[in-house]
């Protein structure tokens, strides 16, 4: 099975109890790293096209819709419609302007420098070819725009590492997996993290694909990354 369809199939799979797991196995951290990000991205009081590129439940993409300035029009696309069955009806709960398409991440559906900003919560190390995916970001970013990315990162302190591996690697699969019944979506996660690219490759790659200017910020000992990407103007 390509990597593609099997993460669309397991965050189909675990999408009722997502959010719920997800805030309790990160002590609602992800909270605050999220409002860090969304600063960047709600950075003028212009109206701006904003694209949330995997939004699963769509808890990134109502935080910006609440935050950015009015008149905007925020779009979040994913490949899991049952992540964003869930998100739907938070975004009606929220009461906010959004909308949510199946689309994938390396084909966006949109023509190049369509958007004023582009977030990415959690969801570049689920990309089949991150290359590409970052290249297709890039196309759709308007001249002069924004790209910003959280993602998970391994702590660079030992001591901090090793507890992490340990909760990460043992803890947070066993709790995941009683909750939701689905033990190796839950090994799936940390492994995935642990797999993605360091800092320092992954600032690179952004490079490579068009990024001009990135910046790199660390967020909790780095147990969280933000990454900013900003396309020149033409």
């Amino acid at each position: 099975m390509a990597k593609k369809e099997g993460i669309r199939k397991l965050f189909d799979n675990i999408a009722p109890d997502y959010d719920r797991l997800n805030h309790i196995l990160s002590l609602n951290i992800d909270k605050g790293w999220r409002k860090k990000a969304v600063r960047q991205i709600a950075d003028e009081d212009r109206p701006m096209k904003v694209l949330d590129v995997a939004c699963g439940t769509a808890d990134f993409t109502i935080e910006i819709a609440q935050k950015i300035a009015p008149g905007s029009i925020v779009t979040g696309v994913d490949i899991s419609e049952g992540m964003m069955a869930v998100g739907k009806e938070k975004i009606k709960k929220a009461g906010v302007s959004a909308e949510l398409y199946v689309a994938d991440c390396e084909a966006l559906p949109y023509e190049d420098n369509t958007f004023d900003r582009i977030s990415v919560g959690f969801g570049v190390r689920n990309f089949e070819h991150l290359d590409i995916g970052l290249k297709e970001m890039f196309r759709v970013l308007k001249p002069e725009g924004k790209l910003v990315i959280l993602e998970l990162s391994v702590p660079s302190n030992p001591v901090i590492r090793w507890c992490y591996k340990l909760y990460f690697q043992k803890i947070l699969p066993a709790i995941g997996g009683l909750v939701s019944g689905d033990r190796g979506a839950y090994e799936y996660l940390p492994a995935s993290v642990l797999r993605f690219p360091a800092p320092e490759k992954f600032i690179l790659m952004l490079k490579s694909a068009g990024f001009d200017t990135v910046e790199h910020t660390p967020l909790t000992f780095g147990i969280c990354r933000m990454y900013v990407g900003k396309k020149s103007a033409l």
